[in-house]
């Protein structure tokens, strides 16, 4: 979006990316965003697959590779939902596991005997953005 933005309101001549499938998986996107781009003068240049939009081939070669990242894009969303649904088939439990519940109450004494974020976490199996939302919480309402 900002990017776009810039290049509306002129602060940028070019467009650089390395590939085209890295600056769009989507056909649609690609071709309206090159479309937008030749129609406020800003360049569009793909370092790996050296193409000049301005010729025939040029659009035609991007139109290519744009279908063939949007197929990459779509067949890796398949492979994904299969391997999903062939796991819970197995039965396999998916996602992260659930965070055991926090003592705010022994993360708050552990912190007042002198131990840090860090080594109350790995004392307590919590993270430490855990742990340091609890005392920070603490340290502003003063409740536990």
């Amino acid at each position: 979006m900002r990017l776009m933005a810039d290049a509306k309101s002129g602060n940028i001549d070019a467009i650089l990316t390395w590939k085209i499938d890295r600056f769009s998986r989507s056909l649609r996107h690609l071709l309206n965003t090159l479309d937008e781009l030749q129609n406020i003068g800003v360049a569009f240049v793909s370092l790996k697959e050296n193409l000049d939009l301005t010729t025939s081939v040029g659009k035609l070669m991007s139109h290519v590779i744009g279908a063939f990242a949007q197929f990459e894009k779509d067949l890796i969303r398949e492979r994904v939902i299969a391997g999903l649904a062939n796991a819970r088939a197995k039965g396999k439990v998916l996602g992260r596991r659930a965070n055991k519940p926090i003592s705010v109450g022994e993360i708050i004494e552990a912190h007042k005997d002198g131990l840090s974020d860090r080594e109350i976490a790995l004392k307590m199996c919590l993270p430490v953005s855990s742990v340091y939302s609890a005392i920070k919480r603490y340290k502003v309402t003063q409740v536990v």
